[in-house]
């Protein structure tokens, strides 16, 4: 490591752009100019500061990086390994279910790609699963057995320093790696896209810690080249009338609990909740009409959301988290209408299960929150029954979710307007319309009357 006295720093290089200012602190180390750009006076101060401090104590400053052998010897002297472990215990309580459990697979896969070595006395599989549902599980990592702490000591020895993130190159490397399956192709856009994202997040956090001095992932269009990703449905998913009567109706004659899931996919159809609100709605959360009322239409309040993680990932134990609702403040809520034909289904379900205002309205066999392994496999069972072997292949209705995005674009089908659409479903509206607009139709011709009823432009009179 070849170093160097010879260093110069200069003042702070303010640059005022229309979106934003950039502050560059700039110097040279034997000769050769650096310059480092942070996005407030704040950060690029204390840099500028930690140079100035370094030089007048007459350190070294290190001639391939540009920086003081302190600085570098912080990320040179901490593995990646350590940090990535520090890093989950310090987000571990901030953080849900599911986002402990997609931050541990994208710190295993950058762990296994900052390996000195390749594991050779273990197998890449259970060197994955170590990191995943050990090493990066807060809860889990004091117990783990015999020979996942001995894999992990291995790891722990043959992890690259921080400062492997300071090579261009390295990170290069990196990127390919997370970017890439175990069978070689290239992982969907999203998942390479939740890869950076976690990542970033990461780096950060290094730089506040002053374990590395800049993030150094990609910026700008370099991130976004290789990891476009849409959130708009796929139109072939909505199912048709006629597919969905099908479909309900068989899971409603299925021999093993056919009519409690029926209720359940009923009201996923009819009113298009998220499947994880559906499994917390009350009985209580119900508002059914008189049954010698005119208007049969009854009400679901949306109010908590349980999704499935695992339990290893849940600080309670339990299979399911208790949330709010997704993307709303604490504590808020919605009310969704339910189709007459759901206030038929709804009353008959509670008075056959005997339900109680306190009760889960969807339970399980047990009487527990409905499992999603038993929703998924209830499903696949319809599909294949009902549908022509065609149509099961294809994205039409593959998911249970897509029970949601076939009820929410009937209603925009149906006129309703984007803003009310909005409020049943949970969304802004920016993002219903962006998720949905693909699959409205059906109102051209209306558009094109409304259109010709504003009339032409008005005739000219003939100036001869």
């Amino acid at each position: 490591m070849e170093t160097t006295y010879d260093v110069k720093i200069y003042k702070i290089l303010v640059y005022n752009g229309a979106r934003k200012s950039t502050y560059t602190v700039r110097w040279v180390v034997a000769g050769k100019r650096w310059r480092e750009p942070f996005d407030t006076v704040g950060l690029a101060d204390g840099f500028r500061s930690e140079l100035i401090s370094a030089a007048g104590k007459g350190e070294a400053f290190v001639i391939a990086t540009g920086l003081p052998v302190s600085h570098r010897s912080k990320s040179a002297a901490m593995s990646w390994y350590k940090f990535a472990v520090e890093y989950v215990d310090a987000r571990w309580a901030q953080l849900g279910g599911n986002s402990r459990k997609n931050l541990a697979k994208t710190l295993t896969a950058t762990t296994v790609a900052l390996l000195r070595a390749k594991p050779t006395q273990f197998e890449p599989a259970a060197v994955r699963t170590a990191l995943r549902e050990w090493a990066f599980n807060k809860n889990r990592r004091g117990t783990a057995p015999r020979d996942v702490a001995a894999i992990l000591k291995w790891v722990e020895r043959n992890s690259l320093p921080v400062s492997a993130w300071e090579d261009p190159d390295n990170v290069d490397e990196i990127l390919r790696a997370i970017d890439t399956r175990l069978d070689g192709k290239q992982a969907a856009a999203w998942s390479r896209k939740r890869h950076r994202r976690i990542l970033n997040v990461a780096m950060k956090h290094a730089v506040r810690r002053r374990i590395l001095r800049t993030n150094p992932l990609p910026k700008g269009k370099e991130t976004t080249v290789a990891t476009k990703t849409t959130n708009a449905v796929d139109k072939r998913s909505l199912m048709n009338p006629d597919q969905a009567a099908a479909l309900l109706d068989w899971i409603r004659r299925r021999p093993r609990g056919g009519k409690r899931l029926h209720a359940f996919f009923a009201t996923l159809y009819y009113c298009g909740p998220r499947p994880e609100e559906a499994v917390a709605v009350r009985v209580e959360d119900v508002t059914l009409p008189a049954p010698d009322a005119a208007d049969q239409w009854c009400e679901l309040l949306i109010h908590t959301a349980t999704p499935e993680v695992g339990k290893q990932w849940t600080d309670t134990g339990k299979i399911h988290e208790k949330r709010d609702l997704k993307g709303r403040a604490e504590g808020e809520t919605r009310t969704v209408p339910g189709h007459p034909a759901l206030t038929r289904i709804l009353r008959q379900h509670i008075e056959d299960e005997g339900l109680q205002p306190g009760d889960l309205l969807f339970q399980g066999e047990t009487g527990g929150i409905l499992a999603g392994s038993v929703i998924r496999r209830a499903w696949l069972g319809a599909r294949k029954a009902v549908l022509p072997p065609h149509v099961f292949e294809s994205p039409t209705g593959r998911h249970v979710y897509d029970n949601r995005h076939t009820r929410l674009t009937k209603w925009l089908n149906d006129g309703i307007p984007p803003a009310q659409v909005a409020d049943w479903a949970g969304n802004s509206v920016p993002v219903l319309l962006a998720t949905y607009a693909r699959c409205v139709e059906g109102q051209l011709p209306d558009l094109k009357r409304r259109l010709e009823a504003a009339g032409d432009l008005p005739e000219v009179p003939d100036a001869g």
